[in-house]
């Protein structure tokens, strides 16, 4: 892919990041419990991992579990990984809890039937999982309690939002807390409603940055997904933001939202609607969002997930302040070099003009923008930047602006060694090779856009 998303504009973009706070927004979660990470990627030798765990379009009575390096691109770690003993497996969240164990809780009957139960499932390593039990909610004549969804506040406390309505009347749902009183997460308080959010709402998802709580919830007559704050937990919430207010569209459900590793926030939600799933991304602590994107691989296969991310070891761990050469993993005789100032990706040997030669070769330095990003100045000393999504250097003219362009967080590549280079203020954009031109565009899920977006540093050429 090279056009440019339709909105924002880069322009709008560039400005909403640079007014983003630099301080790391509290994700309802500490250190330990939902893997929550500072807004800035990850050191070298380490690598930012998002996990979900949602049930299928074809089948709710079990689920796979899917990992992804960049809240993007989600690849399969284990398929039917959990099977509830009895009933069924919808809307699963997930989180790690302060005994290293990964914990779901989950809807326990189809759409169809009276649920009174919810699930609770864990896991050691996201792959085995072992069923734990069924908790009844103790709400008088209760119909229904759907979408549990778990939200860790900022003073450690475990807390399960969940979704509930009565006999009298089946269809209309008001979001409920339940909070831990046990760290074995067997005991809970009694349900209270979440005040000020009203009835009629479901999928209740709650983040919360600085001391303000914002909470995502489905209107389940509008079928939009609305938006309003509370300084307390329990509320009460003011809905500021309600109708297609972000421009995602009618019949969507599901909402997630974490925060990315350039600090901005992602949102995902079911496209029930239209059988894609969808994430969007906000820069303005969730004033305006992007145009929503489908997600690869999930769309039509995932159903209602909520997030875990996570930092752990194991990622790509390229030498800063060195000088290198950057060989294509899947043209192997082909190596970046600056031609007219643009990166393209010729063949380069032992034979080439000596021009060649430091043309195709690279200083990585510290990122311009997050010093745990990377940077790449040629002889000259332009720094390698995204402009128009084509790869180009430029001399730096000290903006925030320019930062972000010239920065890309390191993934680790399709072999050893390798590693892929994705764009600071575009998560999920990576530098890639199309028609031997390096440019910044949106990864479609498939293995030959990681090997096209692979590269190897070597031995530099000059």
């Amino acid at each position: 892919m090279t056009t440019r998303p339709p909105t924002p504009s880069r322009r709008t973009l560039l400005r909403a990041l640079a007014a983003l706070p630099v301080t790391a927004l509290a994700l309802g979660e500490l250190p330990g419990l939902l893997g929550a990470a500072e807004a800035t990627a990850p050191a070298n030798g380490y690598a930012t991992r998002y996990t979900i765990v949602p049930f299928l379009d074809s089948d709710d009575g079990t689920v796979n579990v899917y990992q992804s390096d960049d809240a993007t691109d989600f690849r399969l770690l284990q398929a039917s990984a959990y099977t509830p003993p009895g009933n069924r497996i919808r809307d699963a969240s997930v989180f790690r809890h302060t005994d290293s164990y990964y914990y779901i809780t989950y809807t326990t009957h189809t759409w169809q039937d009276e649920s009174t139960t919810i699930g609770f499932a864990r896991s050691a390593d996201r792959v085995n999982w072992t069923f734990l039990y069924d908790y009844t909610i103790p709400i008088t004549d209760l119909s229904r309690a759907w979408a549990p969804e778990w939200f860790v506040d900022s003073d450690g406390s475990v807390n399960v939002i969940v979704s509930c309505s009565t006999t009298d009347d089946e269809w209309i749902f008001t979001p409920y807390v339940l909070t831990a009183t046990d760290s074995a997460l067997t005991a809970w308080t009694s349900p209270t409603a979440l005040s000020g959010i009203g009835a009629n709402h479901i999928d209740t998802y709650i983040v919360k940055a600085g001391s303000t709580y914002h909470a995502f919830t489905k209107n389940e007559t509008a079928k939009y997904i609305e938006y309003g704050t509370a300084t307390s937990l329990k509320g009460p919430y003011t809905i500021s933001r309600t109708g297609d207010w972000a421009g995602w569209g009618s019949y969507r459900e599901g909402p997630s939202v974490i925060q990315l590793d350039n600090g901005g926030w992602r949102i995902f939600f079911d496209g029930y609607g239209d059988g894609n799933y969808y994430y969007s991304d906000s820069y303005d602590t969730f004033a305006t969002w992007t145009t929503p994107t489908a997600l690869p691989t999930l769309s039509g296969t995932a159903r209602h997930f909520t997030v875990v991310k996570e930092t752990v070891a194991g990622g790509a761990s390229p030498t800063k302040n060195a000088t290198r050469s950057f060989q294509s993993v899947n043209y192997t005789t082909r190596y970046w070099e600056e031609v007219s100032s643009l990166l393209n990706l010729p063949v380069v040997t032992g034979s080439s003009a000596t021009a060649d030669k430091q043309a195709a070769t690279f200083t990585m330095v510290a990122g311009l923008a997050d010093a745990n990003g990377y940077s790449f100045r040629d002889a000259a000393g332009n720094y390698l930047r995204h402009y128009g999504f084509r790869g180009r250097f430029d001399a730096n003219d000290g903006t925030t602006a320019f930062a972000r362009d010239a920065t890309f967080i390191a993934r680790t590549g399709t072999t050893t060694g390798s590693v892929r280079f994705e764009s600071y203020n575009y998560p999920g954009y990576y530098l890639r090779h199309y028609d031997y031109q390096l440019r910044v565009s949106l990864s479609d899920g498939t293995d030959l856009f990681r090997q096209d977006s692979s590269f190897t540093p070597v031995t530099s050429w000059a």
